[in-house]
């Protein structure tokens, strides 16, 4: 099992790190195979909706997105982790994960990938930022990997972080989730496969 990890923060090792790595060394203790990407500190644009990636597979900027997609074909779970800036998740990451997501809709099938969201922030604003993430999951028939409170972690720093036993504990009790979850899936998946997603209908509001 491979669980793919992208880290949106510009500090590679700041609070999200440090929440990331506790869900990650939990994960290595069921014998799941981790690969982190930092795109926080990379020069992502946004998607501009040219439809380059239906006619080819890729997205037309050739940047860190398209170097991800492989990975993310091959996992079996994405662990996606944000700091919070006005109370929403950084601007990079977000770009990332249009163009990522969008630019694989028809090259990898994401159906029953589990996706997991952690975000940290200083006090306030986790939330808005979370649920940003997870919509990601939900429109792409990713079960979402929940926690014993909102997977977040609190801090200014990194060292700040070590003092958040609540959220680290969380971050554990995530990681153990994630891999019951995608072992599950791997039982079910090779006794009856995965659910078929019905994908012919497209209603343009404006014509009725």
């Amino acid at each position: 099992m491979k669980v793919l990890v992208i880290n949106g923060s510009p500090h590679p090792n700041g609070c999200t790190a440090r929440g990331l790595t506790e869900v990650e060394e939990t994960l290595k203790k069921h014998g799941v195979e981790i690969e982190r990407i930092n795109v926080g500190v990379k020069d992502v644009r946004g998607c501009i909706g040219c439809g380059f990636c239906r006619e080819h597979g890729r997205c037309v900027f050739n940047d860190i997105v398209n170097e991800t997609a492989p990975k993310l074909k091959e996992a079996d779970g994405v662990l996606v982790g944000s700091p919070v800036y006005y109370a929403g998740c950084n601007g990079q990451l977000l770009a990332f994960l249009d163009r990522l997501f969008y630019s694989t809709a028809t090259t990898v099938d994401k159906t029953m990938k589990v996706g997991a969201a952690v975000v940290s922030s200083r006090r306030a604003g986790s939330t808005s930022a979370f649920d940003e993430i997870n919509k990601y999951f939900t429109i792409s028939a990713m079960p979402v990997v929940s926690s014993t409170y909102w997977n977040e972690v609190h801090g200014f720093t990194a060292e700040d972080v070590e003092a958040d036993l609540e959220g680290l504990q969380t971050m554990r009790n995530l990681g153990n989730n994630m891999a019951f979850m995608m072992k599950g899936i791997a039982l079910a998946r090779k006794e009856a496969g995965v659910p078929a997603q019905e994908r012919g209908q497209f209603t343009n509001f404006h014509e009725g």
